[in-house]
C-alpha cells in the first residue's frame, strides 16, 4: 500500500491538467525501508525507558543507540541521518540519563530556529520526568522567566543568537550552569554554512572557553541531515573531534518523486523570450489539488513573497471548488511576529491546516508528522536542503509524493532534464571558513570581552588568530598586556556583531496609520526590498512602502493592492584588491581568485504588470554599499574575442549572459544558492586590462563559495555551457541566461555570444 498513496496522488494531480500540458520530465519510485532496532543501552534509567515507551517508542533504532553509546562514553558525535529518522532520541538518551543520574548536571541545546527549539522542548516535557527543568531561553522568553532559567534551568533550549548576545557575555550569572555542563547538543548542524556557519563555529569555541573557565568539559552531540563527510564538517564546526553515525536504520515509506517543468505560456518577456508559468503558480495549483484530495501537504517556496503568493493562489482555487477548504491553507515564513508563528505552528500540529506554503523557515522548524506530500517550488540551493524538505513527506511510514517544480532558472531547468543530478549525485559538504578575518576579528573581540585571551587559547581559533589580534590592537579595539589581550571599553561588542550576516540591523516594517509592526527585513536587503514605492506582501495582504529610514531602521508602509509589482534597478562596480592565485591561459587570458570590493547602489525601480510589461522606471536616491569579499574571475584578451568572431558591440551581452548562467549553476559545485553569490561582467576592466567575468561571494570576507567555484572551474563552466546550449529558446530566457536578481533588468544579453565565450575559456582550460 505504501507506494500506492504517492502514485495515486500524482495521478490525481496530473488529471487536473489542461490537454496538451505535460509538465512531468521524470518520475522515480524510491523504495520503502525496513527499520532496524537495537536494545536499550544498559545504562538507560528504567524511568526514562518507561517514559519513552509511554510515548510509543518500544526500542531505539540502531543509529540512535549507536550515537547514544558514543556520547555516553564521552565521545563527540554527529548523527547524520535523514529527515524523520529520530535523531532527537540519539541525544535525549545520554542527556536525560545524565540529568537523572546527577541532580546538579546541566545541558545546553542549540537550534538554528526558535520554532525547532520550541518543538524539541515540547517533546522533552511530554516525557513528564521529574526535575529535568527543561526550559527555553530565547528572544521570546519573557524577562521575568529569564532569571528563573539562569538560576534553576538544567536543560536550556536556545539558539546561537541568544548564546552570542545573552548567555556568553553574562557567563558570570550562569556560573552554576556552566560549572555542571555535561552536554552541548547542536541540532540541524548542516544549516550552519557560509558566513553564519563560520560565526557559529567560532561561537562554539567561545562556549568551550567559558565552560573551561568553570572547569567543565561538555560532550558535543551534533545532529545533521545527510551530508558529505559529516565527521569532518562537524569537527570543523564544533572544534572537537567528532565520530559520524550515518547509517539510517529508521523505517521509511515508499516515495514517488516527480520532476515537473511548468509549461510555456503565450506571453513573452525580454528579447521576446517565451515565459513559463511560474513555479509559485504551479505550486499553488498542485497544493490546491492535493488539499482537495485530503492530503496533508507542505509546499516549500523560495522567497517570503513567493510563499505568500502561493498560499493566496491555492486559497483562490479552493474558494471556487470548496469554500470550506480555503481556510485550511496558510503561509508560514520568517519575519512573522512570535504570536503569529505560534498560532500557525499549533494549527499545523493539530491538523487544522491541511496545506502550508512555507519558506525554508519550516525546513528546520516544527516536527510535523504524517505529511502525505511535499511540493518543492524551486531548487533550495543544495541537495542537503532538497532531501531535508522532501523528507517531510511520508513521515508516518505511508507512501508519499514529492513534486519538484522547476523555476524558470538555469539550474532548475538543468536538474529537471538531468534527473541523476538530483537522484544520484552525492550530498554536498558544508562550507565554512572560521578563518575569514571579517568573522574572526569580531568573534575574537567578543571572546576577549568574555575572558581575556591568552596565547594558550589561540590555537582553537585557527592559525591566523594572532595576526587578526595584532590588527585589533592596532585599531584600539583590544589592549595587549603581558598576560594576554583585553577588552577595555565599557560596552561589550556583542550587540554590534551580526552572526547571521544579514547585513546590518533588522529593518522594522510599521503600518503608518495604525503604528502596528508587521515584521522585519534584513538591513542588507532593505534598499532592494523595502525602498520607497516597493510593493511588499505580508500574510496575504499587500502594502506599499512610503518611507525607508535606514538610520532609524524603519520602513513605513500603507495597505494597498496595486496592479503592478516592483523590481529594483542597481548599479554595481567591482575592484580587485588582492590576487591570491592566478594562472595565465594559452590565449593570454587568466583565471584568478582573490579579494575584491563590490560597490552597489539601488538607483531606481521598475513597475511591471502581471504580463511582465514594464509600466515605467522610477529613480531613487539611496546610499551606495561596499562589500569586501572574495571572487573568482576569468579574462579574455581582445585577440581571443576577435578569433571567436564576437564583435565588440556584442561583447558586453555575451559576458553578461555567461555570468548569469554561471551564477545559476554554481550551486551544483558549492553549498550555496544563487542568492549567496553575485557577479559582475565588463568588456574591459581597469584592474585586469581585459574583458572580465567575476563571480563573488555575497558575504563580507567571503564564505567559501567562489573558492569552490575556482577549484571546480572546468566542471562548473562545462555544466554552464551544457545548460545554455540545451535550452530551446532562440535568444535567451530565464531557463538559461536571464536572472531574477539582475540589477540591470537583464540587459544586454547575448545567448549565442555566451556559448562562444564559454567554449573559448574551456578550450583554454
Amino acid at each position: 500500500m505504501g507506494a500506492h498513496r504517492g502514485d495515486l496522488l500524482l495521478k490525481r494531480v496530473i488529471a487536473g491538467l489542461l490537454p496538451g500540458d505535460d509538465p512531468i520530465t521524470h518520475v522515480a519510485s524510491l523504495p520503502a525501508r525496513e527499520a532496524v532496532t537495537a536494545p536499550w543501552p544498559a545504562w538507560t534509567p528504567p524511568e526514562l525507558v518507561a517514559a519513552l515507551r509511554g510515548c510509543g517508542v518500544e526500542a531505539p533504532w540502531a543509529h540512535q543507540a549507536r550515537a547514544a553509546e558514543l556520547a555516553h562514553s564521552g565521545r563527540g558525535v554527529v548523527l547524520a541521518t535523514g529527515t524523520a529518522s529520530g535523531k532527537s532520541l540519539g541525544y535525549q538518551l545520554p542527556v536525560i540519563t545524565a540529568l537523572l543520574s546527577d541532580p546538579k548536571a546541566t545541558a545546553l541545546y542549540l537550534s538554528p530556529t526558535k520554532a525547532l527549539g520550541a518543538d524539541q522542548l515540547r517533546a522533552v516535557r511530554e516525557l513528564d520526568l521529574p526535575d529535568l527543568r527543561a526550559a527555553s531561553y530565547d528572544g521570546d522568553t519573557p524577562m521575568a522567566e529569564r532569571d528563573w532559567v539562569r538560576a534553576h534551568g538544567r536543560w536550556v533550549f536556545t539558539n546561537p543568537d541568544m548564546l552570542h548576545r545573552g548567555v556568553l557575555p553574562a557567563h558570570g550569572r550562569w556560573a552554576q550552569f556552566f560549572r555542571n555542563l555535561r552536554y552541548v547538543v547542536v541540532d540541524e548542524c548542516h544549516s550552519y554554512k557560509g558566513l553564519f556557519g563560520s560565526h557559529v563555529a567560532l561561537l562554539l569555541r567561545r562556549l568551550r572557553r567559558v565552560a573551561e573557565k568553570y572547569r567543565s568539559s561538555p560532550v558535543f552531540v551534533l545532529a545533521s541531515a545527510t551530508v558529505s563527510d559529516p565527521a569532518a564538517s562537524a569537527s570543523r564546526l564544533s572544534g572537537v573531534d567528532c565520530v559520524a553515525v550515518a547509517d539510517d536504520a529508521s523505517p521509511r515509506g515508499a516515495r514517488t518523486v516527480a520532476l515537473w517543468e511548468p509549461p510555456l505560456t503565450e506571453l513573452t518577456g525580454e528579447n521576446g523570450a517565451p515565459i513559463r508559468r511560474s513555479a509559485g503558480a504551479e505550486a499553488a495549483r498542485v497544493l490546491a489539488d492535493l488539499v482537495i484530495e485530503g492530503a496533508a501537504t507542505l509546499a516549500f517556496v523560495r522567497s517570503r513573497r513567493g510563499a505568500e503568493l502561493t498560499a493566496l493562489g491555492a486559497r483562490r482555487i479552493l474558494s471556487e471548488v470548496d469554500p470550506e477548504l480555503e481556510s485550511r491553507v496558510a503561509a508560514y515564513r520568517s519575519g512573522y511576529l512570535p504570536e503569529e508563528r505560534r498560532a500557525l505552528e499549533a494549527a499545523l500540529t493539530s491538523g487544522e491546516l491541511l496545506g502550508v506554503a512555507s519558506t525554508s523557515a519550516l525546513e528546520l522548524g516544527v516536527d510535523i508528522a504524517g505529511l502525505d506530500a511535499v511540493v518543492v517550488a524551486g531548487y533550495p540551493g543544495t541537495l542537503a536542503s532538497f532531501w531535508q524538505q522532501a523528507g517531510r513527506a511520508g513521515r508516518s511510514g505511508e507512501g508519499s509524493l514529492v513534486v519538484f517544480i522547476a523555476r524558470d532558472d538555469p539550474l532548475d531547468t538543468y536538474l529537471v532534464h538531468h534527473p541523476s543530478a538530483i537522484l544520484r549525485r552525492p550530498i554536498e559538504a558544508t562550507v565554512t571558513d572560521p578563518g575569514n578575518p571579517y568573522v574572526l576579528a569580531p568573534q575574537l573581540a567578543c571572546a576577549a570581552a568574555e575572558i581575556p585571551l591568552t596565547p594558550d587559547c589561540l590555537p582553537a581559533f585557527g592559525p591566523t588568530a594572532a595576526e587578526v589580534l595584532d590588527g585589533l590592537v592596532a585599531d584600539g579595539v583590544l589592549r595587549r598586556r603581558p598576560s594576554g589581550w583585553y577588552w577595555t571599553a565599557r560596552d561589550r561588542p556583542h550587540a554590534d556583531v551580526d552572526i547571521r550576516g544579514s547585513g546590518g540591523e533588522q529593518i522594522a516594517l510599521v503600518e503608518a496609520d495604525s503604528g502596528r509592526m508587521l515584521g522585519t527585513v534584513g538591513g542588507g536587503s532593505a534598499c532592494a526590498t523595502v525602498h520607497p514605492g516597493a510593493v511588499y506582501l505580508h500574510q496575504g495582504a499587500s502594502y506599499v512602502v512610503d518611507e525607508l529610514d535606514l538610520d532609524a531602521c524603519l520602513a513605513m508602509v500603507h495597505a494597498e493592492s496595486p496592479e503592478w509589482s516592483t523590481s529594483p534597478r542597481e548599479d554595481i562596480d567591482i575592484a580587485v584588491h588582492t590576487v591570491l592565485t592566478t594562472r595565465t591561459l594559452p590565449s593570454g587570458g587568466t583565471v584568478s581568485f582573490g579579494d575584491v570590493a563590490v560597490t552597489s547602489q539601488v538607483t531606481g525601480y521598475l513597475r511591471r504588470l502581471p504580463s511582465g510589461e514594464v509600466i515605467d522606471q522610477i529613480p531613487l536616491d539611496l546610499p551606495a554599499h561596499t562589500l569586501h569579499t572574495r571572487a573568482v574571475w576569468y579574462t579574455l584578451p581582445e585577440a581571443a574575442l576577435t578569433r571567436a568572431n564576437i564583435l565588440p558591440a556584442l561583447v558586453p551581452g555575451a559576458l553578461h549572459a555567461a555570468e548569469h548562467a554561471a551564477i545559476g549553476l554554481l550551486p551544483l559545485f558549492a553549498t550555496c544558492d544563487r542568492w549567496d553569490v553575485g557577479g559582475v561582467s565588463t568588456a574591459w576592466h581597469p584592474d585586469t586590462g581585459q574583458a572580465t567575468v567575476f563571480v563573488h561571494d555575497g558575504a563580507p570576507g567571503g564564505a567559501g563559495f567562489a573558492e569552490r567555484g575556482h577549484e571546480a572551474l572546468r566542471e562548473w563552466l562545462s555544466a554552464t555551457l551544457a545548460a545554455i546550449s540545451a535550452c530551446e529558446c532562440p535568444a535567451g530566457c530565464p531557463s538559461c541566461v536571464q536572472s531574477p536578481k539582475c540589477g540591470n533588468g537583464n540587459e544586454p544579453l547575448d545567448k549565442a555570444g555566451a556559448i562562444t565565450v564559454l567554449q573559448t575559456v574551456l578550450a583554454d582550460l
